[in-house]
């Protein structure tokens, strides 16, 4: 049995959605934050030697890391579905904006979000450094959603579930202002319109607002 180990407000949420969009059959574990470091509880932590989230648990495979998780999902459980073949001409962006989630856009973030806890004065050359690259990226995500619907092309993929945590939950770690970016803004009607997302983020974290705007 596939069973999804959810932490709260973490990109554990991509594998819940991910499952919600398969309509595939799985157990939701959920698991809550210390309320006093804001990090994964003790058992969560014990479920793999990183003690970071997502993790699942499929029979005796134990997975962590996003991006693999979400590639044996759709390879296993997706029959076609989520994933452009080769001769589609969604493939090359689908690999570029699933890749682009955790190499580039939530690893700016992250590091930004240490940087600001850092107390730096405004004009450290790493912090600038930093805020220009979460910049370009959130310029490069509106820029590609002005063009298409979802970030491969017409149809949602595994890319939109990578990317969609970055430029919502991330920001309760992170704020971020989307005022400038309308692209971004329709792009997370379109994502916050779909059933199995309103299904997913209703299970996982429930009563939680979600920054759609």
């Amino acid at each position: 049995m596939l069973t999804v180990h959810h932490l709260g407000k973490s990109q554990s949420e991509r594998i819940v959605w991910l499952c919600e969009e398969l309509e595939i059959r799985y157990e939701l574990k959920h698991y809550t934050r210390d309320a006093r470091t804001i990090l994964a509880p003790a058992e969560y932590k014990a479920l793999h030697p990183i003690g970071a989230a997502p993790v699942i648990t499929d029979g005796e495979l134990l997975l962590a890391e996003s991006g693999a998780i979400v590639d044996y999902i759709t390879a296993r459980y997706g029959q076609g579905r989520l994933r452009p073949g080769p001769d589609d001409p969604a493939f090359a962006p689908f690999l570029y904006w699933f890749h682009f989630a955790n190499g580039t856009l939530q690893a700016a973030m992250g590091r930004l979000m240490i940087l600001n806890r850092l107390n730096l004065p405004d004009d450290n050359a790493m912090l600038v450094a930093m805020r220009t690259r979460l910049d370009r990226a959130f310029a490069l995500v509106e820029a590609r959603c002005g063009e298409a619907d979802y970030l491969a092309g017409s149809a949602l993929t595994a890319a939109d579930i990578m990317t969609v945590f970055s430029l919502t939950t991330m920001r309760y770690f992170l704020p971020y202002d989307l005022a400038a970016f309308p692209n971004i803004r329709a792009y997370l009607a379109r994502i916050g319109a779909r059933p199995a997302y309103q299904r997913a983020m209703a299970k996982g974290d429930p009563g939680m607002a979600l920054l759609l705007s």
